[in-house]
């Protein structure tokens, strides 16, 4: 069995010290009555900082927009009542000796209007996917007062106690569908033919967060390929298009890259280095110089699982893991729905006590423990 230790190692950028590489990765959970985050969502992130994760990153929290969040219980990340609930959940994670940021979001044209009907729907060209309308297309004042309302999320976070904001560009939600052509048909200069064209709103929504908090403060960028509306969707198609896409946002003021790919295992260019080549946040690392977390379904497989009890593992278990890091491909590894199921999940793999690992459970997702 591999040696867990570079899972243990502590990871310092700018003002962020982290006693391991473990993310806590963000995940949806609907449980914020009125918006507002509550002593249960700060007891639910307060356990996994004692369980031992080295960094733990809320649910996506939504800016200060008509309908940026998609579901009635997804918390708001602006107004008094939401930022003091935010406030105490930073607080309680650090008493319990943890390290959180807020993943800042706006869901664009993920919203369906069967809740609130009357509240507008925004996007970058009126689409939730290719050829699939729904909602507003942007103006200008739209996009600026987006732009505001991302910096000031950014600066509530540092205000909240917060080490470090992840600001949600994947997925298939606002800043993704500036990203991707299927969403974006603009012929302003937000929109274009290039994956870099479409990255001009990313990068002025980085390059204000950045103005709103100082240089010490670590920004995260959550990117991916896939989209929910599209799960073989790729912006980038060759290391040239990567770099073109995330060079400049990691100019603009991002420092660390969470490369979301639905399998960490999984070679992002095949056909350049091979089955076992860099995977998406490998790629991204050598591209860019940033660091990176990478993340994908850590946790869930059996053959994952099975590498932590002897068994062999080609692709998906503990050994394909701490090699990969081992060699220095991506510097963190986020880890999702196995953590909702075992707050204690990173101290028992700490420990080398694989076989009290709980199995995620999809029943855990309708409560919050």
């Amino acid at each position: 069995m591999s040696n867990t230790d570079i899972l243990f190692q502590p990871f310092a950028l700018k003002s962020l010290t982290l006693p391991n590489r473990i993310v806590m990765a963000p995940m949806t959970r609907t449980k914020a009555e009125n918006g507002v985050p509550g002593a249960i969502n700060a007891q639910y992130y307060r356990k996994r900082a004692e369980g031992g994760v080295g960094l733990i990153l809320s649910e996506g929290t939504v800016v200060d927009r008509p309908a940026s969040r998609n579901d009635p219980a997804i918390p708001f990340f602006h107004g008094a009542d939401a930022m003091a609930g935010w406030t105490n959940v930073a607080k309680a994670v650090h008493e319990a000796g943890g390290k959180m940021g807020p993943q800042i979001w706006h869901t664009g044209s993920t919203r369906y209007t069967e809740w609130e009907p009357d509240a507008p729907v925004e996007s970058p060209s009126g689409l939730v996917g290719p050829d699939e309308p729904r909602g507003n297309t942007m103006s200008e004042s739209d996009i600026a007062d987006t732009i505001a309302a991302f910096a000031k999320a950014a600066l509530d976070a540092k205000n909240a106690g917060f080490d470090t904001f992840e600001i949600h560009g994947a997925h298939g939600y606002l800043i993704d569908q500036f990203f991707w052509s299927g969403t974006n048909l603009r012929t302003d200069r937000f929109g274009g033919k290039t994956i870099k064209e479409r990255s001009t709103f990313a990068r002025e929504v980085v390059s204000a967060m950045r103005a709103a908090v100082g240089e010490d403060f670590p920004i995260i960028l959550r990117v991916s390929q896939w989209k929910q509306q599209d799960f073989t969707a790729r912006l980038a198609t060759t290391p040239d298009e990567m770099t073109d896409w995330l060079a400049p946002l990691v100019e603009a003021g991002v420092d660390i890259i969470h490369a979301s790919q639905r399998r960490f295992w999984e070679p992002e260019f095949p056909e350049l280095d091979g089955e076992k080549g860099l995977n998406f946040a490998g790629w991204a690392k050598k591209l860019t110089g940033a660091a990176t977390i990478s993340v994908g379904s850590v946790g869930l497989s059996s053959d994952f699982i099975g590498a932590f009890s002897g068994e062999s593992s080609e692709k998906a278990g503990l050994d394909a893991l701490t090699e990969r890091m081992e060699k220095g491909e991506f510097d963190l590894i986020a880890v999702g729905r196995a953590l909702i199921s075992d707050a204690q999940w990173t101290n028992k793999v700490q420990k080398g006590a694989f076989d009290s690992l709980e199995d995620f459970n999809p029943a855990a997702l309708a409560e919050l423990v």
